[in-house]
């Protein structure tokens, strides 16, 4: 047996990494004496006076939480007419437009374009899929999936029951086997439509109904093409969901490393994290990479993008 079955088998007997989410280990908190006012009158000087004034929006959008920054956005909306994200799409450009808008976005609606962004284009797409549905909770994953299918496909949701239909899982592991053999290149609803509306538990059964299907090891079944990208990503699942922390630590790593930098990882990570595990992940880079994410921010980012990193990123450890 080898290191990933038996890592499989792992995650198959531990359902509960599935379903950590606190904000204790967070950079970003909910501000004291937050007043809704006040920062809208600022956002609204720094976007309506001459030249947008980027120290402002960043102050205000990094060092809000979510919920509060939600508060702003309504209170913008109903002050101007106009929405916070129009403005700040028509106010600045690039990588610094994009994290703005994302800290503006709700969570849930953030996962789910960064989703059909990964089905629909080329590029990084197993990367994304994998960081997004196996570093979210359940109730993320419900609210995102909420998201998507209120947005493209009628309503639905997870069945958040915990029986196991062993019949429903044996035909889901041959769908997505069929999918896989196929190439993986046609199938990806088959595969969203699964992740998105069947209980952990049960998704847990079809990985194991899976791994019968399909007769190999893990480590076989990637080394063959047949069906390399899905158990790419069943991989990287086991490894996000076994230490999430170290896992977006990497990619993260990987984002900076090499020519260019791959900005819309590091906003995706950085927003998404902000707010529940980005001490652990300061302190998985250190000890992966032997310097900070702070220091590596500074050397590899720049303008008032790198500025809003640093502000969501927190003091350089």
């Amino acid at each position: 047996k080898n290191v990933l079955q038996d890592d499989l088998d792992l995650l198959l007997d531990s359902p509960s990494s599935f379903t950590v989410t606190s904000s204790a280990r967070g950079t970003v908190r909910d501000k004291a004496n937050f007043k809704v006012e006040e920062d809208v009158s600022a956002l609204r000087k720094a976007i309506e006076g001459l030249g947008t004034t980027e120290k402002t929006l960043i102050e205000v959008l990094t060092q809000r939480s979510a919920a509060q920054r939600q508060l702003i956005a309504q209170a913008y909306e109903k002050a101007t007419g106009r929405t916070l994200i129009n403005d700040l799409e028509g106010d600045t450009h690039g990588d610094f437009e994009d994290l703005l808008v994302a800290l503006v976005t709700p969570p849930a609606a953030f996962d789910c374009q960064e989703v059909i962004r990964a089905i629909k284009g080329a590029g990084t797409t197993e990367s994304t899929l994998t960081e997004i549905f196996a570093s979210r909770s359940n109730r993320q994953i419900k609210a995102m999936s909420e998201a998507y299918l209120a947005g493209e496909h009628g309503p639905g949701k997870r069945d958040e029951s915990t029986s196991v239909d062993a019949a429903k899982a044996k035909a889901d592991a041959k769908a997505l086997y069929e999918a896989g053999e196929k190439k993986w290149g046609t199938d990806e609803d088959k595969f969203i439509d699964i992740l998105c509306h069947r209980s952990i538990p049960q998704l847990r059964q079809t990985l194991l109904e899976y791994k019968n299907l399909s007769k190999k090891t893990l480590q076989e079944s990637i080394e063959s093409e047949m069906s390399g990208t899905l158990e790419k990503l069943l991989v990287a699942v086991v490894k996000c969901v076994k230490n999430v922390p170290a896992y977006l630590a990497e990619s993260l790593f990987k984002s900076m490393k090499g020519a260019g930098t791959t900005e819309s990882v590091l906003t995706r990570i950085l927003v998404s994290r902000s707010e529940i595990d980005l001490m652990d992940i300061r302190a998985e880079y250190k000890k992966l990479f032997g310097c900070t994410l702070y220091s590596q921010l500074e050397s590899e980012v720049s303008g008032s993008y790198a500025d809003a990193l640093k502000h969501l990123c927190g003091q350089d450890d």
